[in-house]
């Protein structure tokens, strides 16, 4: 970077590197947890037609309350978690990400901390940071298992660093592994007068029975629930994100989002896929016997994976994970190195995918196999 641009970067920011998983031309890619069906036909014409009698009014400003989307988005939710979620509670960004970003900047800042439990979801300390607020990696680790986070673990936990901002990832992104109620609770208990985001942005993949922090909004005025349309709708391309929170928090919102930030076409594109919702979650239940395929026979391959309610597994046993990696993506499939130590991560997809996943990971030779004596590093 050219030195005048280094002097003038603020310099909490010089140094780090942008986000950005690699976006690689081959065969098999497995390591965004994108929806690997495309959208179906119906629905594409459909958004077609919605795009188009809008594309007529594009000189004039967008929905700036974009109603008609909050209107969609509840209804979905409401008839998805049985909560009686209204319109007012409901807020939509250009992917989650965005919404994330409106959180932090209305309620964290200089002089503000936030706490996540390590490893987590990546986009949430980077978001955390660049609006000044400082990010606290908290700890995972609970008696069932070493990615897990009991409530006895994070209530220490954010008593201790008593954070303005907790954020919970239920199913974890990149453990797959989801929070049961009771830790969400705690950490409501401990954290009272604090923001607590608990991101389901994979909740339509869990396993029956799991829960959905939506189900305590109404007892919660500072709880949020985020969402996305990017993995169970199939619209990572489109690009909406969503949450569910007391009306007086969406109310806050306002106060830092740009003018008119969801344009037209996206809004289009966004109501008419939950009008088409079952025909574009059809893919879930499919993606579903994928992962779980996918866990059963990496397990009996001797690289244990973590179990999962996401669309995609975490596995562990690998010797040197950058030479897996490697390995796997010269056999065309290309997964993600999450930085954790042995492990990798790879997205659920269809069933050829995983074909040639699981017969590529086959293939490795002994030596990528971690030793059972060796220690972690």
């Amino acid at each position: 970077m050219n030195p005048l641009v280094t002097s003038l970067l603020r310099e909490d920011l010089r140094g780090r590197t942008a986000y950005g998983a690699p976006q690689l031309d081959v065969a098999v890619r497995l390591n965004t947890n994108e929806n690997s069906y495309a959208v179906p036909a119906d629905v594409a014409a459909a958004i077609a037609v919605a795009v188009a009698e809008v594309a007529g009014h594009l000189n004039r400003y967008p929905d700036r309350e974009f109603t008609a989307l909050r209107e969609a988005l509840a209804g979905y939710l409401r008839a998805q978690t049985g909560q009686p979620i209204e319109p007012e509670q409901v807020w939509a960004g250009n992917g989650s990400n965005e919404v994330l970003l409106h959180l932090v900047q209305a309620f964290g800042g200089v002089g503000r901390t936030a706490l996540g439990f390590t490893p987590a979801y990546s986009m949430h300390p980077i978001i955390t940071r660049t609006t000044g607020t400082t990010w606290v990696d908290g700890l995972r680790g609970a008696p069932t298992g070493a990615f897990d986070l009991d409530a006895a673990g994070a209530v220490a936990q954010v008593r201790h660093h008593q954070p303005h901002i907790v954020f919970l990832c239920s199913p974890n992104n990149p453990t797959g592994t989801a929070l049961g109620l009771d830790v969400v609770q705690a950490v409501l208990d401990a954290a009272r007068g604090s923001l607590v985001v608990v991101d389901e942005a994979y909740a339509e993949f869990a396993r029956p029975g799991t829960p959905s922090a939506m189900t305590l909004l109404e007892d919660h005025p500072l709880l949020v629930v985020t969402r996305t349309m990017s993995k169970a709708f199939a619209l990572a391309g489109a690009r909406v994100g969503y949450l569910a929170a007391s009306p007086d928090l969406v109310d806050a919102l306002r106060l830092v989002r740009m003018p008119y930030h969801l344009s037209d076409p996206t809004q289009a594109i966004a109501r008419a896929a939950i009008e088409h919702d079952a025909s574009l979650l059809a893919s879930v239940e499919a993606i579903k016997e994928q992962r779980d395929r996918i866990v059963a026979e990496l397990d009996s391959l001797g690289y244990p994976p973590v179990p999962s309610d996401a669309n995609f597994v975490l596995f562990g046993g690998l010797a040197d994970e950058e030479a897996t990696w490697q390995t796997l993506l010269d056999a065309g499939v290309l997964v993600r190195d999450v930085g954790l130590a042995h492990h990798l991560r790879v997205t659920a997809g269809t069933a050829s995918e995983t074909d040639a996943f699981l017969a590529a990971v086959s293939d490795l030779p002994d030596s990528h196999r971690q030793s059972p004596t060796r220690e972690e590093s």
